[in-house]
């Protein structure tokens, strides 16, 4: 198998979930082993996706160094890393990714706008050789080897409407499509409220998340999803394990998990070199790439 980038530039514009203002978004193909590159046209600056650069992940994962940052990048990193790109840049005039409708199937359409292309090197995968797990109380996220990537998470929130949920993803890029794409953030109406009296989340509303009362959803359309809560964690993991800097071979799982703990897991698998191979997927490892096919 080969490296990928996009096949021609794509750009949108979306609002912003934190100071609810229009931003564009630019894909743009990039070269062999450029990796994922965030440009922040409007400082000059760009921030290479990757475990060092995180700065932040209290609400969100975010990218930085001192002369600027991107946040909220996850969802978009998730529909890249289900399609399997491997070098892209991401050009953005503003602080934020856009929200879109608080799902990864907006990007998904951009992708398939823009289209895939071959680039002529051969993909590089990053097999997990042993277990390796964050914990923090009862919370927990790991990883272990395994062949075929999946995805097995568990949440447990006391509102009623969530309560615990349980789901197991497969990875590929059709299982993300029909199955993790579009499922949507979610939060606490109490906690929106107390957001925007801080001057956060001013971009939120019921048209990018699925908004909870004590007992019930008020999004009048209701859930695309019967476990779309479940299903957005897994899709916030899926952009957040892509910070290793290639495609994962192995499975995760989480409990309660989040994007500091995602972010802690990735640091620990990148610490210890017996925790990981970097494998380029060529005639010698076939049974790595019909993740990625």
């Amino acid at each position: 198998m080969k490296q990928t980038t996009i096949a021609k530039k794509v750009e949108g514009i979306g609002i912003g979930l934190h100071k609810g203002e229009p931003i564009k978004i630019v894909l743009e193909p990039m070269d062999i082993d450029s990796g994922i590159v965030f440009y922040r046209s409007d400082l000059g600056t760009s921030f290479r996706a990757e475990p060092k650069n995180v700065i932040n992940t209290q609400m969100a994962t975010v990218v930085g160094n001192t002369k600027g940052y991107v946040s909220t990048i996850e969802h978009l990193l998730s529909a890249i890393n289900g399609y399997g790109i491997d070098n892209i840049r991401i050009v953005l005039d503003a602080n934020e990714v856009p929200v879109m409708d608080g799902s990864a199937i907006s990007f998904c359409m951009m992708l398939d706008e823009a289209g895939i292309r071959e680039l002529e090197a051969k993909k590089k995968v990053l097999v997990v050789k042993k277990e390796v797990e964050v914990r923090e109380g009862d919370k927990y996220v790991k990883v272990t080897p395994s062949k075929n990537p999946k995805f097995n998470y568990t949440i447990k929130f006391e509102n009623p409407v969530i309560g615990k949920q349980s789901y197991t993803f497969e990875f590929s890029k059709e299982n993300f499509i029909n199955e993790i794409a579009r499922a949507r953030t979610f939060g606490f109406l109490k906690d929106v409220q107390k957001l925007n009296s801080m001057g956060l989340a001013l971009g939120g509303s019921l048209d990018n998340a699925v908004v909870i009362d004590d007992n019930r959803i008020l999004n009048p359309e209701g859930l695309r999803f019967e476990n779309e809560f479940v299903r957005h964690k897994i899709l916030d993991a899926i952009g957040d394990i892509s910070l290793l800097g290639a495609p994962m071979v192995g499975d995760y799982e989480a409990y309660a998990g989040s994007h500091d703990l995602n972010h802690k897991l990735t640091v620990a698998i990148l610490s210890d070199e017996k925790n990981y191979e970097m494998v380029t997927l060529d005639e010698k490892a076939p049974e790595y790439a019909k993740a990625f096919a």
